[in-house]
C-alpha cells in the first residue's frame, strides 16, 4: 500500500511526489532560462513570518491580538494619520526584521541555477522584504508587485516620489506595540512618510517603482517568446489568500508552454498539469535541484 504525504485535505502518494520531483527536475534541466515566483512562504525558511491566516499573524504579533487587530485591519494606511505610533510599530518592525534577516541557502541554490542559465531569469514575487536582492538577483530583473519596505513615500502628496529607506531607524516598544518618534519625514515638505507598500484600501500607493519592473517582466517574457526560448516556471510559497502570484504563475506557464513548478506545503493544487511539490520552500528548491 502507497504511502502517502498528507497536506490538509489533499494528499499525494510517494511515488506521485517522486514523479514530480523528477518532472521538475527535467524541465529545469533542459530550460534556456527560469522564471522565479514567489509569496511569502518563500522566508518562512529564514525565520520571517508569512502572516498565514490571524493564527499565524498573532503569533508573529500577540499585543495585536490582544487589541483585536487582523493583518488586514494593520496593514492599512489609516493608520499613518490616526496612529502613527502603531502603524510605524508594525513596519518599522518588520523593515528591521527585514533588513537583519539573512536570506536560506535556496535564494543561493536558485541563484546558481540562473547563472548557469547564462543569468537569463526574472523574479516576480509579492514579498516586500527585498531578501532577493540581498542574495544577489540583480535589481533590474526583479518584480515586487505589491512594493518593498526598503522604500518610501510622502503621506501628504503623491507628487513627493520614492525614496530609499536604507538609512531608516525604527524603535519599537514590543511590549505595547508602539514605535519611538522620530517617524520617518518626507524631505520635500517634512510630512509623516510611508513605506512604498500597496496596503489593504490604499488608493495613495505610489505603484511607479513596481509599474517600470512590470513593464521591465512583460519585455523579459515577450523576448522569451519571441526567441522560441524554453523557459521553467518555478512558483514557490504562493499562497490562495491573496492569489495573485499563483494567477500570474499559471499565466505564465501557459504562456510558455511548459507545466509549473508549484512548490508549496499546503495550497499546493493547481490546474491540470500543475507539477504538485508538497515541500516549504528551502526543502523543495533542495529536491527539485538535487538531481
Amino acid at each position: 500500500m502507497q504511502k502517502k504525504k498528507q497536506c490538509g485535505r489533499l494528499s499525494l502518494k510517494t511515488d506521485e511526489i517522486e514523479r514530480y520531483i523528477q518532472q521538475a527536475s527535467a524541465i529545469i534541466e533542459s530550460a534556456d532560462a527560469i522564471l522565479i515566483t514567489a509569496g511569502a512562504g518563500m522566508g518562512v525558511d529564514s525565520g520571517l513570518p508569512d502572516f498565514r491566516g490571524n493564527t499565524g499573524f498573532w503569533q508573529a504579533y500577540p499585543v495585536a491580538k490582544a487589541r483585536g487587530l487582523s493583518f488586514e485591519a494593520l496593514a492599512n494606511p489609516e493608520w499613518f494619520e490616526r496612529d502613527p505610533s502603531l502603524a510605524w510599530a508594525f513596519y518599522g518592525h518588520r523593515l528591521n526584521l527585514y533588513s537583519e534577516t539573512i536570506p536560506h541557502e535556496g535564494f543561493s541554490k536558485l541563484l546558481e541555477l540562473c547563472h548557469s542559465k547564462g543569468d537569463n531569469y526574472f523574479i516576480l514575487t509579492s514579498n516586500v522584504d527585498g531578501q532577493f536582492q540581498k542574495a544577489g538577483f540583480d535589481e533590474a530583473q526583479i518584480c515586487e508587485i505589491h512594493g518593498s519596505i526598503h522604500h518610501l513615500q510622502c503621506t501628504a502628496s503623491k507628487d513627493h516620489g520614492i525614496w530609499s529607506a536604507k538609512e531608516t531607524k525604527i524603535t519599537v516598544n514590543m511590549e505595547v506595540f508602539q514605535a519611538q518618534a522620530p517617524y520617518p519625514l518626507c524631505p520635500k515638505c517634512s510630512a509623516l512618510a510611508r513605506p512604498n507598500i500597496l496596503m489593504f484600501g490604499d488608493w495613495d500607493w505610489i505603484s511607479e517603482r513596481s509599474d517600470k519592473q512590470m513593464k521591465r517582466f512583460g519585455r523579459w517574457k515577450l523576448d522569451m517568446a519571441n526567441e522560441k526560448k524554453k523557459v521553467a516556471v518555478i512558483e514557490i510559497g504562493a499562497g490562495t489568500a491573496i492569489a495573485s502570484i499563483r494567477r500570474m504563475s499559471e499565466s505564465a506557464a501557459k504562456q510558455f508552454h511548459t507545466s509549473l513548478i508549484r512548490i508549496n506545503p499546503r495550497e499546493y493544487q493547481g490546474l491540470h498539469g500543475t507539477i504538485k511539490l508538497p515541500f516549504g520552500g528551502l526543502e523543495g528548491i533542495r529536491q527539485i535541484l538535487s538531481i
